[in-house]
């Protein structure tokens, strides 16, 4: 493993133990066993590693997205909403990581997402894309549906964290309806 590996593997077991606070430059270069000089060799400051971090969270994300089997669009996005939820409660750092770092190269609605630069979130257009060919879905661009189905979940799960849940069974059912209600939503009735 190289110097520059080591410094970010020292970095992820910091974070996943302490959160970003517990990441520092100085922290991360006596873990790996290298002067507090050295690491800036390699990460030429802390927004370099938390940059590094986050795409370490969205990677693990995106991991997540392209495993979903579903072919039907609709059932695809119930299970996507369902690996967002899984990922939020199973790897809270990565969510965290992927999600909510104040990582300067995040990308950034709307530009970065209609422009394709997310592969998650174009699989996630392409399914909803899909739907309104099959006209299951009305005239609402990707875009739109995606930040929405995104701010739901986001927001929901940022409540649990915050502990307004009673528990996690209540908060999981209250995140599946809202969830079924939204995608539900843009449904077409006629």
């Amino acid at each position: 493993m190289t110097t520059k590996q080591q410094i970010f593997e020292a970095a992820k077991r910091r974070f996943e133990r302490e959160g970003l606070a517990g990441v520092s430059m100085r922290t991360i270069a006596k873990d790996v066993g290298i002067t507090a000089m050295a690491i800036y060799r390699h990460y030429p400051d802390k927004e370099a590693l938390t940059n590094a971090l986050m795409r370490n969270g969205i990677s693990a994300w995106e991991e997540r997205v392209r495993a979903i089997q579903e072919s039907d669009p609709i059932q695809w996005l119930h299970a996507a909403s369902e690996a967002f939820l899984a990922f939020a409660l199973e790897e809270p750092r990565q969510y965290e990581a992927a999600f909510l770092l104040p990582a300067t190269q995040a990308r950034r609605y709307p530009d970065d997402f209609a422009a394709g630069r997310s592969p998650a979130v174009a699989i996630l257009h392409d399914r909803i894309e899909h739907a309104k060919k099959l006209g299951m879905i009305g005239k609402v661009s990707a875009t739109d549906m995606g930040l929405t189905l995104s701010a739901l979940g986001q927001g929901l799960i940022s409540l649990y964290q915050a502990g307004r849940f009673v528990g996690e069974p209540e908060f999981r059912a209250a995140y599946r309806m809202a969830m079924l209600h939204c995608i539900h939503s843009f449904l077409r009735n006629d």
